[in-house]
């Protein structure tokens, strides 16, 4: 049986490495965006900074994760959804980003877009980032 690693980094028909490998591994079971120091610390044991920083940016030179710019001024990268992708193969990122003000993580929201904006005569859009900020379900859970 093909890990879902492999079968992945096939069908962006990158080569398997063992930083490609467990850096899917951990936006597959994170389930939230990281930062590169999330990842770092996680991996920083077996890879160095610069594999890391590379790898992350073949990722998203091929579509595999997106940026989403966090309030704080940094990045953080979340795994690419099939709500990235339309019917006709095109890449796309305009979905809701929600940031928790109590746990700090920042979720895709894959079913809600980003309203379409109409832009000045001249202007280009080439791409729309919005992030909402608040509280989780589960921290509001917690909090009642």
């Amino acid at each position: 049986m093909i890990s879902p690693a492999k079968s992945t980094l096939k069908d962006f028909n990158l080569r398997l490495t063992d930083c490609r490998a467990e850096m899917l591994v951990i936006f597959n079971e994170k389930g939230h965006a990281l930062s590169h120091g999330d990842i770092e610390g996680m991996l920083t044991e077996k890879f160095d900074r610069v594999t890391l920083y590379r790898t992350l940016k073949t990722f998203l030179e091929k579509g595999l994760i997106h940026k989403v710019l966090d309030d704080e001024g940094g990045a953080k990268y979340a795994l690419c959804r099939d709500a990235c992708h339309t019917t006709d193969q095109q890449h796309h990122h305009d979905h809701v980003h929600f940031k928790c003000n109590v746990c700090g993580l920042t979720n895709c929201l894959d079913d809600v877009r980003v309203p379409t904006l109409e832009l000045p005569q001249g202007y280009q859009r080439r791409e729309t980032t919005l992030l909402v900020q608040g509280i989780c379900p589960l921290c509001n859970i917690q909090d009642n």
